[in-house]
């Protein structure tokens, strides 16, 4: 599917366009314009596809919904929002959105009539509410939240009238939008059933259509990516072993993560499936401040864009930048204005590089994984498909180091070098990329 075949580019709306922290709810702003600005940028780099985090009208960050059916207004109109997306397919880009359905914000019209009537209003069916409980606001009664956050309010999707109200969303969102996906946000938590009626829900309008569920414990969900659910997962195993490695010097630990997730064996997880996989996004800290060894900051992307899996690049990450989780994860969402995009341009055309190689490959997007050489800071593997065969080489020490792969030649697409394969010079801190002659 084009999924498959697409490099990803993350956008959290809110961050990138400089939006305030708290919707007053008061005059429209026009900010879109900033995305819009970047489009073209975009389609040079390689990206087919863009992911944007919550846009629709919320309280403070995007996951405490307000209106399903309105963009937030510190960000625009739907209107300007209809044609950014008609701007980013003329481009040739997807566009997929980021669906909230497990809770909402607190000033979510049904909960506010909940809070002003009681057991007043039918809306007391859409929440788990207890009459005889309290909460830390002094609502008079308590509540479900999303894991002790009580600003979030969990919805009841066993409730038919908010079954429809989200189905109700979703197909405005496809047919206003046009939009080409959804992420769902904490999708462990959505039972298996609200996925089988999110799937049937988007087939019949888009049989294309792109699910990607958030998961972001290390626990097995291989269940959640079949035909009926989903289509990808995100791959928080292969993200945390990925930097662990790297910054323990230890690629034993990656190598491990692929095989049991893409192997050959019968244990293994998702052979034939490719996950959303990433080295930084909204909620983690940036690769850039994350990695310990600045210098391997090429090679975490290379094994991004060569290992199974859907790539997608967080934005301004392709530039070097840098940021943690204080000022409660607002560092790691700033401004697209405050990037310093020369900070790291070489960065910048090694990942260009590599969505010209990701984009064109079989064997990267449908192939077959199988470990050929591990050794504490070097490590080799062949990605084989649609006839297609394919070395990745990569060295994370400082010391320079030889592979011994197969015997044929081949060509890296990094640097056009042909070499026989059966002996791959590694300089410190460097990958090749071969697709075998």
């Amino acid at each position: 599917m084009w999924f498959d075949e697409s490099v990803f580019y993350q956008i959290y709306p809110l961050g990138f366009c400089g939006a305030e922290r708290e919707n007053d709810f008061g005059e429209i702003r026009h900010r879109l314009g900033k995305i819009s600005a970047e489009i073209g940028r975009l389609k040079e780099l390689g990206v087919k596809a863009v992911l944007f985090n919550p846009l629709f009208e919320s309280e403070r960050h995007g996951y405490d919904t307000v209106d399903f059916f309105t963009v937030d207004r510190r960000l625009g109109t739907n209107e300007e929002f209809r044609a950014l997306v008609e701007e980013f397919h003329a481009a040739g880009i997807r566009v997929v959105l980021d669906g909230v359905f497990n809770h909402v914000g607190r000033k979510f019209p049904p909960f506010r009539e909940v809070i002003e009537k009681r057991e007043g209003t039918d809306y007391r069916f859409w929440f788990n509410i207890d009459f005889r409980g309290d909460s830390s606001y002094r609502d008079g009664f308590g509540y479900e939240n999303w894991e002790g956050h009580p600003e979030l309010v969990k919805l009841r999707l066993d409730n038919g009238d908010v079954q429809n109200y989200l189905m109700d969303a979703v197909r405005f969102w496809i047919r206003e939008f046009g939009i080409d996906g959804l992420r769902l946000d904490v999708s462990y938590l959505l039972p298996a059933w609200f996925l089988e009626m999110l799937r049937r829900t988007v087939r019949e309008m888009r049989p294309d259509f792109f699910l990607v569920g958030e998961v972001i414990h290390l626990t097995n969900y291989r269940s959640l990516v079949a035909p009926e659910r989903l289509d990808s997962i995100t791959n928080y195993e292969g993200f945390r072993s990925a930097l662990s490695a790297f910054n323990s010097r230890n690629l034993f630990e990656i190598e491990y993560s692929l095989t049991r997730l893409f192997g050959s064996f019968e244990w293994t997880l998702f052979r034939g499936k490719n996950l959303f996989s990433f080295v930084d996004n909204h909620d983690v800290e940036r690769a850039a401040t994350a990695l310990k060894e600045k210098r391997n900051l090429f090679n975490l992307y290379t094994l991004l864009f060569t290992m199974p899996g859907i790539p997608c690049v967080y934005y301004g990450s392709e530039y070097g930048a840098e940021g943690d989780k204080s000022d409660f994860d607002y560092r790691l969402r700033p401004c697209i204005d405050e990037i310093d995009r020369e900070k790291h341009p070489e960065l910048y055309r090694h990942i260009k590089r590599l969505c010209a190689i990701r984009t064109s490959s079989p064997a990267l997007a449908y192939g077959d994984y199988r470990k050929a050489t591990v050794l504490g800071t070097d490590f080799s593997f062949v990605r084989e498909g649609g006839g297609e065969r394919m070395i990745v080489a990569i060295n994370i020490g400082g010391e320079e180091r030889t592979v011994r792969v197969e015997e044929a030649e081949g060509t890296d697409l990094l640097t056009g070098e042909v070499r026989n394969l059966n002996d791959i010079y590694l300089p410190p801190f460097t990958a090749r990329i071969y697709r075998k002659n």
